[in-house]
């Protein structure tokens, strides 16, 4: 895609004809992958080749049915109804991407479960209005498996309304494309961060919680085509995000070091 308006995305398999289909059969789409991993790249991606306008939210576990639906306001000595996200979406036939849904409050998915089958229809109990979702609107969410637990999961009836996509990180040649074209840094200098990001991968679950992203990779290349030298830009976007642990750290900056010393 080379208009300008799109945000980059570089496909790694069939996920832009699934959600391509599933948006035009109108079906709700589950991403599922790591963090870091593009998922909200490509929901941004896919709504601009659209041509449709995004209503994200990044869930949180207080985040109730009334942040997505909308409130009543005193607003003038009155009082109003403002629309929250969700309900915003519906209205203009937008996609609605909810960010990490498992961390919203369990009342959430409620809400969702009228929209993701073939009532297609946004039910706001505090008016009392029934709002059919056009055509052109789509449900989104994504969520990171890896952070499942008995609280924090999708129960079956929810995720049966769903067409699911499993994100990964990148194949390492399409990771290094991917950090070209982000930072416009060299090929030599993408491998090597590529190199480092999957000697870090190693560690996830042993040492830390998180691994390096293909984000965080972008966000060193950054740093380093703005002048940064590499060892320091690896510690302030990568390994400095990835722990606070003085032990932890000094063990990834010897990763870091035996492909970037100083």
């Amino acid at each position: 895609m080379s208009d300008a308006s799109v945000p980059f995305y570089l496909q790694q398999g069939a996920e832009t004809r699934v959600f391509e289909s599933a948006y035009r059969r109108q079906l709700a789409v589950l991403l599922k992958g790591p963090t870091g991993c593009g998922k909200t790249r490509f929901v941004r991606h896919m709504a601009a080749s659209l041509g449709r306008p995004l209503f994200t939210v990044a869930c949180h576990d207080e985040l109730s049915a009334a942040d997505l639906l909308g409130r009543y306001l005193i607003k003038d000595d009155e009082t109003v109804w403002q629309d929250g996200p969700l309900t915003n979406a519906v209205r203009a036939g937008g996609i609605c991407y909810l960010d990490e849904v498992v961390e919203a409050r369990k009342d959430t998915t409620v809400v969702l479960h009228p929209l993701c089958d073939d009532r297609r229809t946004l039910y706001l109990d505090r008016t009392g209005e029934v709002i059919p979702a056009p055509a052109e609107f789509m449900l989104v969410v994504s969520f990171n498996p890896g952070y499942q637990n008995l609280f924090k999961n999708l129960k079956q009836s929810t995720r049966q309304r769903f067409v699911s996509l499993n994100f990964d990180f990148p194949s390492p040649g399409l990771e290094a494309q991917i950090i070209v074209a982000e930072s416009q840094v060299d090929d030599k200098l993408a491998g090597t961060l590529v190199a480092l990001g999957q000697r870090l991968r190693e560690v996830e679950g042993h040492d830390i919680e998180e691994t390096a992203s293909t984000r965080l990779l972008v966000h060193t290349a950054h740093l380093i085509q703005d002048g940064l030298p590499p060892r320091k830009a690896c510690e302030a976007a990568l390994v400095d995000s990835l722990t606070d642990d003085s032990i932890i750290r000094e063990s990834l900056l010897e990763i870091v070091d035996a492909y970037f010393a100083e």
